[in-house]
C-alpha cells in the first residue's frame, strides 16, 4: 500500500480540514471502469467524455470508459463513433431503442472488464475533484458510497432539518430537490437501510457487484445495487460527493412517466425481496461514514482529511 503522509489534527482529535492536500498517493494502481450512459445528448456526450478522459488520465494507470448510447436518434451515436477512433480505452455499447436509465446501467455494469466499477451521468452531476481518494478507499472498504455532503452542524444530525439543510443542494430546481428527496425516504422506510444518499456515485469491486441479480429496469437499479450489496454484508463508508446543476441539455429522469416507472420500480421489488430483508432485525453491513471520524482508524483518516473541505 503507499505510504500516507502524516497529518495535523485539531484539538480533540478532528482533522483541519484548512490544511492543503495531506495524502501523497500518486496514480491509483488498480484497474477502472468508467459507466455512463445518455439519450439524445449530442450537446453533452463530447464534453463528458473530454472530462473524463481527462480526469482517469491524471488519477488511474488502467482505465476504460463505457458508454451506452441508450437509443439515441439525435448525433449522439456518431460523435461517439469518431471519438471511439480517437480513443481506443472509449468502449460504445448501442441499445437499438430507448431502454431507460436502468437498463443502460444494466449495460454498463455487465460491459465493464476492469476490477473496479463506478459511474457518472452524462451531464457531470456529481462532483469528482476527490476520486483519487475515493478509490484508494477502496483498499479499506468494499464499497464507497457518495452523499450530498451537509454542512456540519449540531442540528444537522437531527433528520428531518437534515433535509432542510440539503434540499438546495440536491437538484437543479426545487421541484426537482422535492423529487429527489421524497425518493430518499421511500427507500428509507420501505427497505430500512440508514444510507443518507441512494442516488450519488458509489465505486464497487466488480466482483461483488457481479454476484448480484438486478431486477429494477429504472433509475431503482442503482439504488439496489446498493442494497442488496449492504445486504450481502459489504462494508460500506459515505463520503461527501456534491451535486453540480446541469447547464446544458434536458434532464430526463424527474419527469412524471419516469418518476411513476421508477416507483412502480421500486414498489416492485420491496414486494419481491425487500420486504424479506427489511423485517430482519440484525443489519447484515455496516456504514462507515467520512462525517463520523472517531469511527475511523488513522489510515483512513489520514487519507479523508481533504474530505473534510467539502462539509462547509
Amino acid at each position: 500500500m503507499p505510504q500516507l503522509e502524516t497529518a495535523s489534527m485539531k484539538s480533540g482529535g478532528w482533522p483541519d480540514a484548512s490544511l492543503p492536500e495531506h495524502v501523497s498517493i500518486g496514480k491509483f494502481d488498480r484497474s477502472v471502469s468508467l459507466g455512463a450512459w445518455g439519450h439524445n445528448e449530442e450537446l453533452l456526450v463530447e464534453s463528458f467524455l473530454t472530462r473524463a478522459i481527462d480526469l482517469l488520465d491524471r488519477t488511474v494507470h488502467d482505465w476504460e470508459i463505457v458508454f451506452v448510447d441508450d437509443g439515441s436518434t439525435d448525433r449522439t451515436p456518431e460523435i461517439l463513433r469518431e471519438f471511439a477512433k480517437r480513443e481506443p480505452r472509449l468502449r460504445v455499447v448501442r441499445h437499438p431503442r430507448n431502454l431507460n436509465v436502468g437498463m443502460a446501467f444494466r449495460t454498463a455494469l455487465a460491459t465493464a472488464s476492469k476490477e473496479y466499477f463506478f459511474s457518472q451521468t452524462v451531464d457531470w452531476s456529481y462532483d469528482l475533484s476527490r476520486v483519487r481518494v475515493f478509490l484508494e478507499l477502496l483498499k479499506h472498504f468494499d464499497a464507497v458510497q457518495g452523499i450530498r455532503p451537509v454542512p456540519i452542524r449540531l442540528l444537522s444530525y437531527i433528520p428531518v432539518v437534515r433535509s432542510i439543510y440539503r434540499i438546495r443542494r440536491r437538484s437543479d430546481t426545487l421541484y426537482k430537490a422535492v423529487i429527489s428527496l421524497a425518493n430518499y425516504y421511500i427507500l428509507r422506510i420501505l427497505f430500512g437501510v440508514r444510507f443518507h444518499d441512494f442516488q450519488n456515485i458509489t465505486f464497487y469491486p466488480i466482483r461483488i457487484v457481479r454476484q448480484i441479480e438486478l431486477a429494477g429496469r429504472t433509475s431503482f437499479v442503482n439504488p439496489e445495487l446498493l442494497l442488496k450489496s449492504y445486504y450481502r454484508g459489504a462494508k460500506f463508508i459515505e463520503v461527501p460527493i456534491r451535486f453540480i446543476k446541469r447547464d446544458l441539455g434536458v434532464a430526463k429522469g424527474t419527469k412524471i412517466k419516469a418518476v411513476i416507472r421508477s416507483l412502480a420500480d421500486t414498489a416492485r421489488n420491496w414486494v419481491s425481496w425487500g420486504l424479506r430483508y427489511r423485517l430482519k432485525r440484525q443489519p447484515p453491513s455496516v456504514i462507515y461514514r467520512v462525517a463520523e471520524p472517531f469511527r475511523l482508524d488513522q489510515p483512513v483518516l489520514r487519507l479523508i482529511l481533504p474530505l473534510f473541505e467539502d462539509f462547509k
